[in-house]
């Protein structure tokens, strides 16, 4: 990895084994939830598949998705219904893993072209995350605000822990397609980013709700793998981490447009208000856990990006 990326490394090294791991639930990615969405005519009328994890389960029909079984997590796999128009993308699957399953995740174009009433082309990253996805999807614009992100958690890792393995085009510079406007090039490599924040959250009399960080492992991921990387362990820093050395600013507060969202206790999806850095000894509430295949928000990344992940869970 560059020097940036591998100050973070000197601080995430593996942890001599602690003595317990704990598996996140569905976190083998050995059972899948797939689903047959019809697109409309005037997209061509074809069936698409989509995948969720989850039981083993079929799931026919344009019509919203809830998590099934249990299950905690969710995905970039969607449904949308733009103009009236259904349409489908699908940038996460399954995959093998040596004599299991695992999960892939694919940076890649996604084209909506209905003459005469749409055409859009996006740049769709592959993401998966602990969380809900809100259906259907109606349109490009605030694509943060489509998904509630995290579960109830209140435990406190030494480490999160998985396999994974990483595919990088050898491109230097990323793209940014919004549907809207030509094509822009973006400075810089892409990379796949892995996402474990703790948070405290709280709900004001407005029903906005705020979180102080409790818990910090941000990683980019900027080179290609040989093979699977098999048990890693990155540790999770807790209290404010600014002053590390291999402190960088992605590691940060998550504000802005960037902000995460959640449903607050009205049933509405608001932003996440990350205002602070909770004392080191704090226990959380929630649990934010996000894997993509490419880091630099929306419609921004390099076709052909690709993550796969397996076995997710903790170590205690």
């Amino acid at each position: 990895m560059k020097h940036r990326i591998l100050t973070l490394t000197c601080a995430c090294m593996a942890l001599n084994a602690p003595a317990q791991t704990e598996l996140i639930k569905f976190g083998d990615f050995e059972n899948w939830i797939t689903r047959h969405v019809k697109e409309s005519a005037l997209m061509g009328g074809q069936t698409k598949t989509l995948y969720e994890v989850g039981p083993t389960a079929t799931v026919d029909g344009a019509k919203p998705f809830f998590n099934q079984g249990g299950s905690p997590w969710a995905n970039s796999n969607v449904y949308a219904k733009v103009c009236g128009i259904v349409k489908t993308n699908c940038s996460v699957f399954p995959d093998t893993h040596g004599a299991g399953k695992c999960v892939k995740l694919t940076s890649r174009i996604e084209k909506c072209k209905a003459i005469g009433i749409v055409n859009i082309t996006v740049l769709a990253a592959g993401s998966i995350y602990l969380g809900t996805m809100i259906e259907p999807i109606t349109g490009t614009s605030n694509p943060m605000g489509k998904i509630n992100v995290g579960i109830p958690f209140t435990k406190r890792p030494k480490a999160l822990q998985l396999d994974y393995k990483v595919y990088l085009p050898d491109e230097p510079n990323r793209i940014k397609e919004t549907g809207f406007g030509k094509r822009k090039t973006v400075a810089g490599k892409d990379m796949c980013e892995i996402v474990c924040l703790l948070q405290k959250r709280w709900e004001d009399e407005n029903h906005q709700i705020h979180a102080q960080r409790v818990g910090t492992m941000r990683l980019r991921l900027d080179k290609t793998t040989d093979g699977w990387v098999e048990k890693k362990q990155f540790p999770i820093h807790y209290g404010d981490i600014t002053k590390e050395v291999w402190y960088e600013d992605y590691m940060g507060l998550v504000v802005g447009e960037r902000a995460y969202y959640a449903i607050n206790s009205q049933g509405e999806n608001v932003k996440i208000i990350e205002e602070g850095w909770a004392k080191a000894d704090e226990s959380p509430t929630h649990l934010i856990l996000k894997f993509d295949s490419s880091y630099g928000g929306a419609y921004v990344g390099t076709p052909g990006n690709t993550l796969w992940i397996d076995n997710v869970g903790f170590a205690y």
